[in-house]
């Protein structure tokens, strides 16, 4: 729902979706909240919309079992931190002037939960490519691996993607006391 909110009110004014976005340039000017702020900011419809399908496909179960606030927590951890990465990785790179938003580092890390959670759910790629949850982290986890390693140039934030995925294996390693690869039948 706030990210429904945020999306509205950011829809009319440009200043405060930059505003709320994390930009380097700001964050070093004192805008310290935009670490949390960025995750309720949206480019656009698509962006929204494809990232609240994914928050309520896994979102409701992670929800589930961890509990509301708890759940709560893990998102805004995870996502603050995948800001805070993405953060680093672009001042050392030089670069000040890019607006990171979206809850896509967050939704990664909810992804990762949901497969910690349930790893031989079947998930259906658009509809009819079926494929277990442990499959898709490790599929998407790739993907982003490539785009932000293998010279891919977007305006994609691959960098937030994978540090969802890294603090929330973290987060489950050092809150939740449980290790995803041995849910995953990877470790053992």
């Amino acid at each position: 729902m706030l990210n429904l909110v945020f999306f509205l009110i950011t829809s009319f004014s440009r200043d405060v979706q930059i505003t709320l976005s994390m930009v380097p340039a700001l964050v070093n000017r004192g805008y310290l909240w935009s670490f949390l702020t960025y995750m309720f900011v949206h480019a656009n419809f698509n962006h929204i919309l494809f990232n609240m399908i994914g928050l309520f496909i896994f979102g409701t179960q992670v929800e589930h079992e961890m509990g509301s606030w708890e759940f709560i927590m893990f998102y805004l951890v995870t996502g603050f931190l995948a800001g805070l990465l993405s953060y680093g990785i672009y001042i050392l790179s030089g670069i000040q002037v890019v607006a990171l938003m979206g809850a896509s580092g967050a939704l990664y890390a909810v992804m990762l939960a949901f497969a910690t959670y349930y790893p031989n759910a079947r998930i259906f790629i658009m509809g009819i490519i079926p494929m277990r949850s442990v499959t898709l982290v490790l599929v998407y986890a790739g993907i982003a691996l490539i785009n932000q390693f293998g010279g891919m140039n977007s305006s994609v934030a691959h960098m937030t993607h994978l540090g969802g995925f890294v603090f929330a294996f973290l987060y489950f390693l050092i809150r939740i006391g449980r290790n995803p690869l041995e849910a995953w039948g990877l470790k053992g």
